[in-house]
């Protein structure tokens, strides 16, 4: 594929923060992102059918708030998607991360400078940066360990995360044709890039503990990860 170059001058990134109950913490994630000023236009929360204030306290921060009340990651990344394409200006990049405040919004202009040099796909990696006590779970660990194992024996990709901070491209993400709505949506990003010969890029982040309340990436981990194995076999028979 063939590498464009972005005037960062010009750059807008809108970012997609798909939430469940996380009104202890969206609040600032949301006015962190709002603080980097330009290139980043709109904060948009999807609200995922939360029961707390998690909407309202997004709204109070300053993004914009979708609802998806279908759950699942993948669909509320999905529906923040087609918000998106609704846009009079469409973005040139579309950032992911999570509602929970463990991902640094601190690190997403290196990660945009990955991107005005010539990235398609950048995945913030806590393997290669700084990941606090606490901040992953064994769970996670050995989960991230064995997909990105495998996705090195399947595709050749030397992938060292599949966490869920990440930047692309617009025109790439809707040339992916991304359809997981579940716990599967990142992985398939990843092993798609790869299939489609995007130019990737993993930039070290900072992670954190998550503010409070419960990790949905704990809860049902076990589910979580046969659903990223399937993700990456599945696409490696597909053409």
């Amino acid at each position: 594929m063939a590498v464009h170059t972005l005037e960062k001058s010009r750059l807008i990134v809108d970012v997609l923060i798909p939430a469940l109950n996380e009104e202890s913490a969206v609040g600032a994630v949301v006015s962190s992102l709002k603080a980097l000023g330009h290139p980043v236009r709109h904060v948009v929360v999807i609200d995922n059918g939360s029961t707390d204030r998690t909407a309202q306290t997004a709204t109070q921060a300053g993004a914009v708030v979708v609802k998806e009340s279908a759950r699942g990651h993948g669909a509320a990344c999905l529906r923040g998607m087609a918000f998106l394409a609704k846009q009079e200006v469409r973005p040139d990049v579309v950032a992911f991360l999570d509602a929970d405040g463990s991902d640094d919004a601190k690190d997403l202009p290196r990660m945009v400078d990955a991107i005005v040099n010539g990235a398609d796909l950048v995945v913030g990696s806590r393997t290669l940066g700084i990941s606090e006590p606490q901040s992953i779970s064994t769970a996670q660990r050995v989960g991230n360990a064995v997909a990105t194992t495998l996705i090195r024996a399947v595709y050749g990709q030397n992938y060292t995360d599949v966490g869920p901070f990440r930047l692309v491209r617009y025109p790439a993400l809707l040339a992916l044709g991304m359809s997981d709505e579940d716990h599967g949506f990142m992985i398939e990003m990843q092993v798609k890039a790869v299939r489609r010969g995007l130019r990737i890029v993993e930039v070290p982040v900072h992670h954190h503990p998550r503010v409070a309340g419960e990790s949905k990436h704990v809860k049902g981990s076990l589910a979580a990860g046969r659903r990223m194995l399937f993700t990456i076999l599945r696409h490696s028979t597909q053409r």
